[in-house]
């Protein structure tokens, strides 16, 4: 109860990161909370949000606000999922079903990482009653991706989710300097790091490092410190194309979602081939750092798709506000990383609610002070003068 109480203390997505930050070993804190080389992305994508400004409507009535929508079809408590994140149980244990729970009961759909340190089937058990979308990388072992697909149908899964972003690793220093790597391993330079934050590390002894299920089989890696970090990388497969795509959306039953583009003949391609949704997003900052802000890159493709397909969008998410500036340039809805896996890290399933509270209650309030009260009178114009 003692940190489901310092989480309630935190009135931001911010104050939950420092809550995290000092709770947890500099090497996983980053590994969460770090992008790619100059994190260039990472910033762009968290600047676009400050360039724009909201103009209000006035004297409206707004005692009463919905913040209710339709996602692929079906109702969501709010216009937001949350992305798929992998090992969320290197911050807290079983972290991933913590933010899983938190989702479904906020009845906001939960997306699943392929490097999750939870399985496909212990999320189906988690939240029988939540959404639930599967995310998954192309491997080179394209068997063992399929097999993983045909796990989530089974399961239950709603949505498939295709990373396309993702051909190779992408380059995060701050994984090299602190000696981080996947498969997890000890050195002495982020040994000191653990021995000095016993908040993490002696649970993490007690339990062992934990895996990722979903990935069992993979080859191992070398075991240089520089090529270990971001280690899960060398098994994507660089020449997935098109036609691998077109491949999976006629194996995959369900709504399928592609996440990361950022081009709009691409969001075209996209839609042709039957995609319900895609999510415009640069893998929050980790992987590519040169490039436009995916709040940029979404107004182009909007205005190419309109209506043809759902588009969300990730990336920089922090405040309620965020979420109103993303739909009325065109977005169905945001997809949010971080900001639960800084609750989560902060203080388990309860940090996770409490992100997702704070999202929601400054999602309402700001919709209240423009004048809103439903999702649907979010549109273009709120970001214009008469």
């Amino acid at each position: 109860m003692k940190r489901a109480s310092r989480c309630a203390r935190a009135y931001s997505i911010e104050e939950l990161r420092q809550m995290a930050k000092r709770r947890l070993p500099k090497a996983i804190f980053d590994f969460f909370d770090g992008g790619a080389e100059d994190e260039r992305a990472l910033t762009a994508n968290r600047n676009a949000y400050r360039r724009h400004g909201l103009v209000p409507h006035v004297l409206r009535d707004v005692t009463d606000v919905s913040l209710e929508t339709k996602l692929l079809g079906t109702a969501a408590g709010m216009p937001l999922a949350v992305a798929p994140t992998g090992a969320a149980g290197f911050g807290w244990h079983k972290g991933d079903v913590a933010i899983a729970r938190a989702a479904a009961g906020a009845s906001v759909p939960y997306g699943l990482s392929t490097s999750a340190t939870a399985s496909i089937e212990e999320i189906a058990e988690a939240i029988p009653q939540g959404r639930k979308w599967f995310q998954a990388y192309i491997l080179k072992d394209r068997s063992l991706t399929e097999k993983l697909i045909a796990r989530a149908d089974r399961a239950g899964y709603e949505a498939l989710m295709i990373t396309v972003d993702l051909p190779v690793g992408g380059k995060r220093e701050r994984d090299f300097r602190n000696h981080f790597s996947i498969p997890f391993r000890f050195t002495p330079r982020n040994f000191l790091d653990f021995a000095l934050h016993p908040r993490w590390s002696l649970p993490m002894l007690a339990r062992g490092v934990p895996p990722m299920p979903n990935l069992i089989g993979l080859e191992n890696a070398s075991r240089d410190v520089k090529t270990l970090a971001s280690s899960v990388g060398r098994n994507y497969d660089p020449s997935f194309d098109w036609e691998g795509l077109r491949r999976i959306r006629e194996l995959w039953p369900g709504k399928m979602i592609v996440k990361g583009i950022v081009r709009a003949s691409d969001a075209e391609k996209a839609a042709r081939m039957g995609c319900d949704a895609i999510v415009v997003s640069k893998h929050g900052g980790r992987q590519l750092d040169a490039g436009y802000a995916t709040l940029d890159a979404l107004v182009p493709i909007v205005a190419a798709l309109g209506s043809d397909l759902e588009i969300m969008v990730d990336g920089g998410v922090r405040r309620g506000s965020d979420i109103v500036v993303a739909l009325a340039l065109g977005a169905k809805a945001v997809l949010i990383g971080r900001p639960t896996l800084y609750g989560v890290c902060a203080g388990g399933e309860q940090g996770a609610i409490r992100a997702i509270d704070i999202l929601r209650d400054e999602l309402r309030r700001t919709m209240q002070l423009c004048g809103l009260s439903s999702i649907g009178e979010i549109t273009p114009r709120l970001l214009e003068f008469d």
